[in-house]
Parts: C-alpha cells; sequence; structure tokens
C-alpha cells in the first residue's frame, strides 16, 4: 500500500476542507490509514484505535517540540512550563503540580458563579430576536471563569482573552507564524503575579507562587517568577479558546437536530451526555501533533525519525470501527471513549471545567430559548489552523 498514488487529498489549511472535513476524515480512514502531505512535510493517522495509540505511545511520539504542527517544523525550543509541550520527566513534575491546585473540587466550586453569569449575559436578550452564541455567551463565559480562577481583576479579563486568542489567529488557508508571542502572552500577568507575591488570595496564582514541588532534579522548591508568570499563561490561553468554540458549537448543532434539542427541553438530565456527544460530534481541537523519535512502521511503510505525526482526532471520533452511526448526532449515545481531550499522560487537565461551563451554558440557554435557528447570512468562521469552530454564530431564537 502507497500514499503517494491516492486521490485523497487533506490539506489541514484547506478552508473547503475545514468547512465539513468528515467526508475526507472518513476517506482518509478507509483508504489511507496512514497518509503523507507532502506540501507540508507531515504524515497523519485517522482511525480512532491508531489515534489512541499515538498519543499513548510518548517515546516514540514525542510532545517537546509542541503539539501543533507549525511548533513542530520551526523546530524552537519550548520554554519549562509549558506542560502540554513536555515529557517526563519534566512533565511528570509539571503536571502533577498543576494537578494539586487545579482540582476538580476547586472547578465544582465554581458553578453558581458560572450558572450566575450565564444568567446575566442571556436575561437581558429574553424576548429579542435573537442572539449570539459566541459573542454573547461563547467569549464572555470561558473568560470570566479562567480570570475568576487565576484571580486576574474582571475590568482586565478582556484583554487576557484577546491577547491569548490572539496568539492563534492565523491567515485563512495559512499556517500559523511561529513566534516568541506565540508561547503566550506572559508579560501581560506580570504585575499581578507582583501583587500577588505580596497580596496572596485565594486564586490560582496564589497557589502557584506558594507551592513547594520537588523538581525532576529532586530539588524541593518553589516555582520561580517566570515559571509562574508562564504557567499563568499557558492556563488563560487553553481555558479561553476551546470552550468558546464548544459553545458555537452548541448552537450550530443543536439548531441542525431540533428533535434532539426537543429531547433535552423534556428531560434536562440529557445535558451532560448532550454535551459529550457534542465534544465527541464537533471537536474544538480537530487535530495534535507529535514528533517522531524513532522509526516506526505503519500499514506496511516505515515512517522516518525527525517526522510529524498529525493525530486527527476529529476524523477518531467519528470512526464507525468505533462508534455506531457515527455521523447521527445523540444526546441519549453511549458516547464512552471519546478522543476530544486528548489520551494519556497528555489528557486535558481542564476537562472538568470545560465540561461544567458546556452544561451549565446549554442548560441555561435551554431554559430561556427553547427553539432557535442559525442566521447564516450572517455567521463568521474562526481564523485559525489549531481549533475549529466559529467567531460569531447569531441566532434567531424564540
Amino acid at each position: 500500500m502507497t500514499t503517494s498514488t491516492t486521490a485523497v487529498s487533506y490539506d489541514p489549511y484547506d478552508r473547503a476542507i475545514d468547512a465539513d472535513p468528515y467526508p475526507v476524515y472518513r476517506r482518509l480512514r478507509d483508504e489511507v490509514p496512514l497518509y503523507y502531505n507532502a506540501q507540508y512535510d507531515f504524515y497523519a493517522v485517522s482511525r480512532f484505535v491508531d489515534v489512541q495509540r499515538t498519543l499513548v505511545d510518548r517515546e516514540t511520539y514525542s510532545s517537546a517540540r509542541g503539539s501543533v504542527l507549525e511548533f513542530i517544523k520551526a523546530n524552537i525550543e519550548m520554554p519549562p512550563g509549558v506542560v502540554i509541550f513536555e515529557d517526563p520527566p519534566q512533565h511528570t513534575v509539571h503536571r502533577n503540580l498543576l494537578s494539586r491546585v487545579f482540582t476538580p473540587k476547586k472547578v465544582s466550586a465554581l458553578e453558581p458563579q458560572v450558572r450566575a453569569f450565564c444568567e446575566r449575559a442571556l436575561d437581558p436578550l429574553v424576548g429579542a430576536r435573537g442572539f449570539d452564541f459566541v459573542a454573547d455567551l461563547g467569549a464572555q463565559l470561558p473568560m470570566r471563569t479562567i480570570g475568576m480562577l487565576l484571580g486576574v481583576p474582571e475590568a482586565d479579563q478582556e484583554e487576557a482573552r484577546d491577547r491569548a486568542i490572539a496568539a492563534l489567529r492565523t491567515d485563512p488557508g495559512k499556517p500559523m507564524k511561529v513566534a516568541a508571542e506565540n508561547m503566550g502572552e506572559a508579560d501581560f500577568f506580570t504585575d499581578y503575579i507582583d501583587w500577588r507575591a505580596q497580596h496572596p488570595s485565594d486564586d490560582l496564582m496564589t497557589e502557584l507562587l506558594f507551592a513547594e514541588f520537588d523538581d525532576e532534579t529532586g530539588t524541593t522548591r518553589r516555582l520561580t517568577r517566570d515559571e509562574v508568570l508562564l504557567y499563568v499563561s499557558v492556563l488563560s490561553g487553553a481555558g479561553n479558546e476551546t470552550t468558546n468554540r464548544l459553545i458555537g458549537w452548541m448552537g450550530k448543532v443543536l439548531a441542525e437536530f431540533p428533535e434532539q434539542r426537543r429531547q433535552l427541553l423534556r428531560d434536562r438530565s440529557l445535558v451532560p451526555n448532550a454535551i459529550e456527544e457534542l465534544l465527541r460530534f464537533e471537536p474544538p481541537t480537530p487535530h495534535v501533533a507529535r514528533y517522531v523519535t524513532r522509526d516506526v512502521e505503519w500499514y506496511g511503510q516505515i515512517v522516518p525519525s525527525g517526522s510529524a505525526m498529525m493525530c486527527l482526532t476529529g476524523s477518531a471520533n467519528r470512526d464507525d470501527r468505533q462508534y455506531e452511526d457515527p455521523d447521527r448526532f445523540d444526546v441519549r449515545r453511549d458516547v464512552g471513549q471519546h478522543l476530544t481531550f486528548g489520551y494519556g499522560i497528555h489528557y486535558c487537565l481542564g476537562n472538568a471545567l470545560a465540561r461544567l461551563e458546556g452544561r451549565v451554558a446549554l442548560d441555561e440557554v435551554l431554559k430561556r430559548f427553547p427553539d432557535w435557528e442559525v442566521d447564516w447570512d450572517n455567521v463568521r468562521r474562526a481564523p485559525t489552523s489549531t481549533v475549529r469552530g466559529w467567531e460569531s454564530l447569531p441566532v434567531f431564537a424564540s
């Protein structure tokens, strides 16, 4: 089997493919389970078991050069503390530290505040002709939630969000421009870190400043000021863009499947499972990349050491080898394992927060708007190559 003669073409920067990648994904799974793109020089796997196998094999498929194709190709040195761009032992140390301060208990305690914000955002829109799932809710809720966690004053949360999102923006149809600023807007948080060092509070910034841990050398210490800045920057960026896109997909998918929406209206206990199905059906992050550390064989071919391997999680989530009738959106589906939050040691630390925000947002929308249709004349897709979704998704609501 070869990859060079197939008529299947997958370009992660092709806007037409990005609009609806699932037909191409299906062909990749069925015809070219190992795909090679010569233009951008990367390999890709698309079947559920293959993506899962790649994500769990950290020794062969390294995160140390990044989880984004453009970073891997740029071959830049990642600063310590970008936990999603690390391998053990550094990753183990840094993830354990984050897990200590970013606990399920701390996330669960946010629910009343998350719900109160949704109420404040949505109540003024009741009786209007409609609203925008992204501008009115998706762009606001994650920003406020991450701000509350980190301890960023509300007046400055919008700037923090905009800086984080700007680093992910791309020109339509073009790769991301990799530069130092893509690693995060750490300098923005300098004043907050310095203030919290002198005025501790009940927030993640304070906990990161004062937490003691054993680093990879066995030394017991606290994070340096620069390390705290980087952690805070990474948390801010990771928490804003993906949940924003999840809420946009919520509006789009449930408009296209009104009977599924009506099931949620009749039985609100289905909302948490609906979020799982939504994450499977339209994942905000459709692919992640890894650096191949040794020659490895796939489907009779050798993927050479030094290659970039893209894991098409959006394809894996629609693999009919894993799910029955995967292109059907079903809020009652027994979703089981999906790969939207990754797999293995890099499983998303923020998964509980994203689930909480999605669940509460959907519940509060349904309370006020039992019916809506997308205003397709005014939607705008987000210009990113790493996160898929909507920059604006206005709906006619009632």
